[in-house]
């Protein structure tokens, strides 16, 4: 085949796929593109929330209510003397009467009623702080006197405020990140996009709702046990922030 055959046929090869190219790409300009991203922040977390709790049965509803009443107060006063910056909050205040199970139900129309054989009366004390340090010693004090009913560890609020500017930039650098793998994608330079909108937390309803954060380590207990108490070992783990973003972003 002679020179100039050859120099024909690699032209007409060349016309050929660029013809191809241009019937098979599709044209992305003036594209509007919604891009969802994800950012998150993990943080030790600094503050716990106790609940204490006390309940005492008697036949005699106010023997009952008075020793809840004085153990409510001794708990109150000793978790204040050692850790007196904790937020303390006490609920829950309940009365209930207690039946023989032997005791047989009223039938029909009978106005006779069941008669209680005691009472159960209890109360619960919620406290939150950020004395971690101090938070073994706190309980096994309290628990000399009130039973542990939950803990849960978390941020303090003036934490979560100095994680959301990391939140924010983590959030909006995937954002950035997934823009320009899209315009790779599409054959075309981050330069040529434009960011429309930035929807942060996806309020737009561009995205699915993200799942709640985590809430760190959780503890119950019910025992109730007035003798003397050996201080528990508490590891509070951490959290995680997240945040959803959804950018809108059209292409030159």
């Amino acid at each position: 085949m002679s020179r100039s055959r050859k120099l024909m046929l690699s032209s007409l090869l060349a016309a050929i796929s660029l013809t191809a190219q241009a019937q098979t790409s599709v044209p992305t300009s003036g594209t509007l593109a919604v891009v969802p991203a994800y950012g998150e922040v993990k943080h030790a977390n600094d503050q716990a929330h106790i609940t204490f709790a006390v309940e005492e049965q008697d036949k005699d509803k106010s023997a009952a209510a008075s020793r809840v009443n004085l153990k409510m107060k001794q708990g109150t006063d000793i978790l204040k003397r050692q850790d007196p910056q904790a937020i303390l909050q006490t609920r829950g205040y309940y009365t209930y009467p207690v039946y023989s199970e032997d005791q047989p139900q009223p039938r029909g129309n009978s106005n006779k009623l069941r008669q209680p054989i005691g009472w159960r009366v209890g109360q619960y004390l919620d406290a939150t702080t950020t004395n971690l340090n101090n938070l073994p010693k706190t309980v096994a004090s309290v628990q000399n006197v009130l039973g542990l009913n939950g803990l849960h560890f978390g941020l303090s609020d003036a934490t979560s405020k100095k994680l959301d500017d990391q939140r924010i930039a983590a959030t909006y650098q995937n954002l950035t990140e997934r823009i320009a793998s899209i315009a790779h994608a599409m054959g075309r330079n981050v330069s040529d996009a434009v960011l429309d909108t930035v929807d942060f937390e996806g309020s737009g309803n561009y995205a699915q709702e993200s799942a709640p954060a985590a809430k760190g380590m959780m503890m119950r207990a019910a025992a109730m046990n007035e003798a003397a108490v050996e201080e528990p070992s508490f590891e509070p783990g951490e959290t995680t922030l997240s945040m959803r973003v959804v950018g809108k972003v059209r292409f030159k």
